[in-house]
């Protein structure tokens, strides 16, 4: 995987965490925005302030000067309606409450001293500062001040039911959040993580979908595999990542269906092969049953008649041979172990001894066979000499096998020289191979025709034939035409040593090493 490939979900991660910010924002400040306009027109109506401005909202001081001066209005209500309220200390204490669960507390002066402190820090240094700020009031006059701590008090006159006369203080901290700003704080928290929640989830559904829709895929594709259906494809998301391991998914879902049927097409054909042997091995074990009881019924009275019982006892037996051998070679070529010994060998007296034993053989088929050699001078090849015959064996088989009665019958094996490999033909006149199967007659377990397959074998003399040339790094291939005749070719590379070149003074010979390892059918 390169690094252009591992970047694109990164970029679909900080693309996601960029749009989150830059999102927020967007949505904070339009909706903060609203929110502190409408804000400063609540505060503006309730406190009755034209041409109100942001300060409105932001000013701690004026929104608790304000709120302070609401209140103490009140108070001074109180004291025209129900003056005896504010001598009844448990009213005061409820009053008191209300008012410090909000921005103040109340102390109250009776003829100089303090007769109810609605705060229990307040101490007693501030309380003297705080009374010695106070004023000489008529009325309904109303102080404002400021203590030297830097706390807020309003100042108003009591007069009590015995004559006495006294002060009652509203006081408030600056370090006290007005109402309407802390209210309008808290909406702002919930604002920003409302905000964020909603694109947070935004976001995560986009990451969510682009990866998700693969994985149910690829979740899907096994779950098929499991159950043995292969016939699906898996899509891509668009994710390279994500893209890649689908692509690889998809490769080992191929290979996995081209195994399968690999193999069901290498159980018919072993199911195939078993059934041609079984076939084949039938009829030399009957002819084979039959001559015997023959010989053992008398029947072969005469030297001539027990001698052509004997022989073709002795013709079928080495049929079977010949069709237990090539299904131990199949099973070689099946495990892909078939054994070799590679060795040099000279062309012309490895083939002359061929030859000479082919002669033999068809002699007794009552096959006329010619054998030509026209390299123009001995060449030597490294090859198996048991695998090679088998080669050539199974190759004359098969003319032997479909020959045509009702003419005379030949076989001819030539050698030719082709530059830098050995061109070898085995012709015979038989009943040829029709243009359509030309091309699959090497391949394991095929039979050009019915008429062919009526002959018997197993399908797998020329497959056989292929895999050993190719483990020799030969070739083979096959001309024919119905009804005249076939000729096999394939051809060897020729062993050649290099001409010898002068290195530092010295001679080395350099020699071609083939390259095949005794014993196995690997290169």
């Amino acid at each position: 995987m390169n690094e252009r490939s591992k970047t694109e979900l990164r970029r679909r991660i900080v693309a996601a965490f960029i749009f989150t910010i830059l999102l927020s924002a967007v949505a904070f400040a339009v909706v903060y925005s609203f929110l502190l306009r409408y804000t400063t027109r609540t505060i503006a109506r309730e406190y009755d302030i034209n041409n109100p401005t942001y300060e409105s909202v932001y000013n701690n001081t004026l929104l608790i000067s304000r709120h302070m001066d609401e209140e103490i209005r009140r108070i001074q209500e109180i004291e025209k309606t129900q003056p005896e309220q504010l001598e009844d200390r448990e009213y005061l204490a409820q009053e008191n409450e209300v008012l410090e669960a909000s921005i103040a507390f109340l102390l109250i002066t009776k003829e100089g001293t303090v007769w109810f402190n609605g705060s229990r820090s307040l101490s007693y240094r501030r309380i003297q500062d705080i009374l010695g700020q106070e004023r000489e009031l008529d009325g309904e006059e109303i102080y404002s001040g400021q203590a030297p701590d830097g706390s807020l008090f309003r100042q108003i006159r009591i007069q009590y039911k015995d004559g006495k006369t006294g002060n009652l203080y509203l006081i408030s901290s600056l370090d006290r959040i007005a109402p309407e700003l802390r209210a309008w704080l808290m909406e702002t928290i919930v604002l920003i993580i409302i905000v964020l929640l909603i694109i947070s989830l935004l976001m995560s559904r986009w990451i969510y979908r682009g990866v998700s829709r693969p994985i149910r895929e690829l979740k899907t594709a096994t779950q098929n595999i499991r159950d043995g259906n292969l016939d699906f494809s898996v899509k891509r998301s668009g994710i390279e990542e994500l893209d890649e391991l689908c692509q690889d998914f998809e490769e080992m879902r191929i290979r996995l269906k081209e195994s399968a049927e690999s193999q069901l097409e290498s159980d018919r054909q072993s199911r195939e092969l078993i059934s041609n042997i079984s076939h084949d091995l039938k009829t030399p074990v009957t002819t084979i049953k039959g001559y015997v009881e023959g010989i053992l019924d008398g029947v072969a009275n005469t030297p001539e008649k027990m001698e052509h019982y004997l022989k073709t006892v002795r013709n079928k037996a080495n049929d079977m041979d010949r069709l237990i051998d090539e299904l131990r070679a199949y099973s070689h070529i099946d495990t892909n172990r078939i054994p070799y010994n590679f060795i040099k060998l000279q062309v012309s007296d490895f083939f002359s001894d061929c030859a000479e034993e082919l002669s033999m053989e068809l002699e007794e088929e009552d096959i006329a066979f010619s054998y030509y050699n026209y390299l123009q001078q001995d060449a030597v090849i490294i090859a198996d000499p048991e695998q090679l015959r088998r080669v050539i064996n199974n190759i004359v088989g098969n003319s032997v096998k479909y020959r045509k009665e009702e003419v005379s019958s030949f076989v001819n094996l030539r050698l030719r020289d082709v530059g830098d490999f050995i061109q070898i033909e085995i012709e015979d006149n038989g009943k040829g191979i029709a243009q359509k199967d030309l091309s699959r007659v090497f391949d394991r377990f095929y039979r050009s025709d019915t008429a062919r397959s009526s002959q018997g074998g197993s399908g797998i003399g020329l497959s056989i034939v292929k895999k050993i040339l190719e483990d020799h790094e030969g070739k083979v291939w096959a001309t024919s035409k119905e009804g005249e005749g076939t000729v096999i070719y394939f051809v060897l590379r020729k062993y050649q040593e290099a001409v010898p070149e002068p290195e530092q003074g010295k001679k080395e010979y350099r020699i071609r090493i083939f390259n095949r390892r005794a014993g196995k059918g690997e290169g």
